[in-house]
């Protein structure tokens, strides 16, 4: 497998995917692991998965143990969608595993409309405000920032991709969830389950993944037991280590 200056190549112990990272470029972190984890199976031979906001293509390759049909995903940018499309071929998953290289805007001219199962997106973290201090690697940047698109534009076109209670799920920052609620209840996404993730038990959250159904009722959200990430001696705690490197013998 080709790689470039400064590539590497990690490996998700819990289910022997491999990946192709670049500290230069972009490398996948916890907030991906993490939102793999919270998404449902999806067992259909012909069901869609998603994901948009790819990046490296991180979190379609985690999901390829919990997906028996295909995974779509879409990146905008080019030096990116090439890292995942190595990564699809150094791991042999590319009879079920596709990259899109295109703007999110143009998903519905090359996914059909209404016609998916899963939408999973770790999107950019932070509005793009004139105030807003980015950093001046441009593919940190747009990964970080809402550069190319903001979030109402992914919600709206997680909303259009999406059939009938279909499922989306996002990983955010929580002082975003309210704004988030919001656009999902515009653009006909109902949230249903919700989980926080603390960087340790006595801190405050700084991860939030959700669950929304596409035409879903409104109400009855669920909240889930929190996920704490590291004990009071900075290890990882059990769920952690099961999430990362699977279950212990």
């Amino acid at each position: 497998m080709k790689l470039y200056k400064n590539e590497r190549i990690d490996r998700l112990y819990s289910n022997e995917v491999q990946i192709i990272q670049s500290a230069e470029v972009f490398s996948f972190s916890l907030d991906a692991v993490l939102l793999a984890y919270f998404t449902s199976a999806l067992q259909k031979e012909k069901g869609i998965l998603v994901d948009l906001c790819a990046g490296n293509g991180a979190v379609g390759l985690f999901l390829t143990k919990k997906v028996a049909g295909q995974i779509i995903e879409v990146e905008v940018q080019e030096r990116l969608a090439d890292m995942a499309r190595r990564s699809i071929e150094l791991n042999n998953l590319g009879d079920r595993v596709q990259m899109l290289n295109i703007d999110l805007d143009k998903a519905i001219e090359f996914i059909k409309k209404d016609s998916v199962d899963i939408v999973t997106c770790n999107p950019p973290y932070f509005s793009n405000l004139p105030t807003s201090k980015k950093n001046s690697n441009p593919y940190l940047a747009i990964a970080r920032h809402e550069i190319s698109v903001n979030l109402e534009r992914i919600i709206e076109v997680t909303s259009d991709l999406l059939k009938m209670n279909g499922k989306a799920y996002f990983v955010h920052r929580p002082e975003r969830t309210a704004e988030i609620f919001e656009l999902m209840r515009k653009h006909r996404l109902a949230p249903k389950k919700v989980q926080l993730v603390h960087p340790k038990e006595e801190k405050e959250a700084n991860m939030i993944l959700i669950e929304a159904i596409k035409d879903g009722r409104p109400n009855g959200v669920r909240f889930m037991p929190a996920i704490v990430v590291y004990n009071d001696s900075g290890e990882y705690t059990p769920l952690l280590r099961e999430i990362l490197y699977g279950k212990s013998e």
